[in-house]
């Protein structure tokens, strides 16, 4: 096996369709270059959540296994992607009055006013996965990135929290830890994924990456260079397929196929009376159906999708912030016109997101469906001094390892 001085980083998503492992070199200076990756079918993952437990540890043993052959490298441990419709996101703000005699704001009273920001109560069954820092407030000067050394009386600062149900949270860690990898922590599918593909000239203009998986749609809004809002919808590129299968009686696999061949986001008025030929499939000549109507049927589940984004960016007064545009990522990001869909019912400009990672396998870069778990790579980057997840997740990989050394 190569010997490698940089850090070796495995971002692992356990998606509805597919378990994906991204494994990246990290540089001293927090770039990252992507090396390997191993993908297989999932089997027990349903809207983004483990529903089969062994069915899932198999397949994450074998996306592991896959990107260990294709980087050369042993993987120990990983960044785990979560998602679900038990995720949520929502902003807190802090507040410190300052006691020093000449006013002026020290490094002890950033870090109380932070802890306060972060004491929040969550329900009793929840635990927070993200807390990230928006702007601190010094008196009524607003957007402040460092205070320290200002003068005021009153600083504040306002944070985006992201939290889940915490026995949902526990699976994914568990089944982790079943295979002898470690956690080295979790991240939100969302969030990771806006890590590959937002510049941070998009952030802080204001921009609304979009996730289309197979079982979910995760979605964050990012401005002025901070993420404001969180979401997952459970619903996704599944539900697509299923609609399919019942509009047109066909089975789920030829469903899926022929989305994925002949399926677009807006109707084409141009193919009324064009059909698609499924008579080898069926097994007697003469079976059609019509390419208008497959369409039909694809744009409504997928309008909707975007229609629900919408109306929850317009609930918490988000919709104007969007001045860099929306950008769609996940496998779902491949269906035709999807962009144009996306900025016909969202208002704005609309594209399918490129990643911004410094190096790596081209074929693994260019593909959505891997942008999340590429996402995850950059997530543990941008941390170098991460160890072994501590507090809640400490306490879930402990019991983890006990229950091993049981067996």
């Amino acid at each position: 096996m190569m010997f490698r001085s940089e850090k070796i980083i495995v971002g692992l998503e356990i998606g509805t369709a597919k378990v994906c492992a991204v494994v990246g070199e990290s540089g001293a200076d927090g770039t990252t270059n992507i090396i390997g990756v191993g993908a297989v079918p999932s089997r027990g993952v349903r809207k983004g959540e483990i529903v089969d437990t062994n069915k899932a540890e198999e397949d994450i043993r074998a996306a592991l296994a896959e990107a260990e052959q294709k980087a050369d490298v042993e993987i120990e441990s990983v960044m785990l992607g979560v998602s679900g419709s038990h995720i949520h996101g929502f902003n807190n703000r802090g507040v410190q009055n300052i006691t020093a005699a000449d006013g002026e704001i020290d490094g002890e009273d950033v870090e109380d006013v932070l802890r306060q920001a972060s004491s929040i109560n969550l329900p009793s069954d929840s635990e927070k996965i993200h807390t990230v820092r928006q702007h601190f407030h010094v008196d009524q000067h607003e957007g402040i990135v460092n205070p320290v050394g200002m003068l005021g009386s009153r600083l504040e600062v306002d944070v985006h929290v992201v939290y889940g149900q915490r026995n949902r949270l526990q699976n994914p860690i568990r089944a982790v830890c079943g295979l002898q990898v470690e956690v080295e922590a979790i991240a939100f599918n969302g969030r990771a994924s806006a890590l590959a593909v937002l510049t941070p000239d998009q952030c802080e203009l204001g921009a609304l990456l979009i996730d289309l998986g197979a079982g979910t749609t995760e979605y964050v809004v990012y401005a002025n260079g901070t993420p404001r809002h969180s979401g997952v919808l459970a619903v996704g590129g599944d539900h697509v397929t299923n609609d399919i299968a019942m509009g047109l009686k066909l089975s789920l696999n030829r469903a899926e196929q022929i989305k994925t061949e002949n399926g677009s986001a807006v109707p084409d008025h141009t193919v009324n009376g064009d059909t698609i030929d499924l008579s080898s499939d069926l097994g007697f000549a003469g079976q059609t159906v019509k390419l208008a109507h497959l369409q039909i049927i694809i744009h409504s589940r997928v309008e909707e999708i975007f229609q629900l984004i919408r109306q929850d960016l317009e609930e918490v007064g988000l919709m104007t912030e969007l001045r860099g545009g929306v950008y769609l990522t996940g496998g779902g990001a491949h269906m035709k016109a999807i962009a144009d869909l996306a900025g016909d019912v969202l208002g704005c400009p609309a594209t399918v997101a490129r990643d911004q990672s410094d190096s790596g396998l081209q074929d693994v870069l260019d593909r959505p469906e891997y942008h999340t778990a590429i996402g995850l790579v950059k997530y543990g980057a941008r941390q170098p001094d991460l160890r072994r997840a501590s507090g809640f997740f400490g306490k879930i990989l402990g019991k983890a390892r006990r229950k091993l050394a049981r067996h």
